[in-house]
C-alpha cells in the first residue's frame, strides 16, 4: 500500500512540474513606468528619435527579428548600436517588464 501511494504522489508531482505553464515574462503595466522613465526620450510614442527607421512598431520589430519579449529582453539588457545596454541601471524584472510592455504595445499598434 505504501508503494502505490508513493508512487501516485511521485506520478503527480511529476505531471505537476512537466505540465505546468511557464510564467509569465514580465508584466506590461508595470513596464509602462519602467519605459516612460527609461525609455520615452528616444521611442516615445513606439517612434525612435535616433533612428526613424527602427521603430516599436509590430512590422519594425519583425523586420529586425526584434519580434518577442526574449529579444526585446536581450535587446535591453545588453543595447545595441546607438542604444546603451540597461543591464546595470534597472533590475532584471523591470527589464522584462518593459520588454513585456513594449511588445503588447507593437501587438495593439502603440
Amino acid at each position: 500500500m505504501k508503494k502505490l501511494i508513493s508512487l501516485i504522489l511521485l506520478a503527480l508531482a511529476f505531471a505537476t512540474l512537466t505540465f505546468t505553464a511557464p510564467a509569465m515574462a514580465g508584466d506590461a503595466a508595470a513596464g509602462k513606468a519602467v519605459f516612460a522613465a527609461n525609455c520615452n526620450a528616444c521611442h516615445l510614442g513606439g517612434k525612435n528619435v535616433v533612428n526613424p527607421a527602427k521603430t516599436l512598431a509590430k512590422g519594425d520589430l519583425e523586420k529586425y527579428g526584434m519580434d518577442s519579449v526574449e529579444a526585446i529582453v536581450k535587446q535591453v539588457t545588453n543595447g545595441k548600436g546607438a542604444m546603451p545596454a540597461f543591464k546595470g541601471r534597472l533590475k532584471p524584472d523591470q527589464i522584462e517588464n518593459v520588454a513585456a510592455y513594449v511588445f503588447e504595445q507593437s501587438e495593439k499598434g502603440w
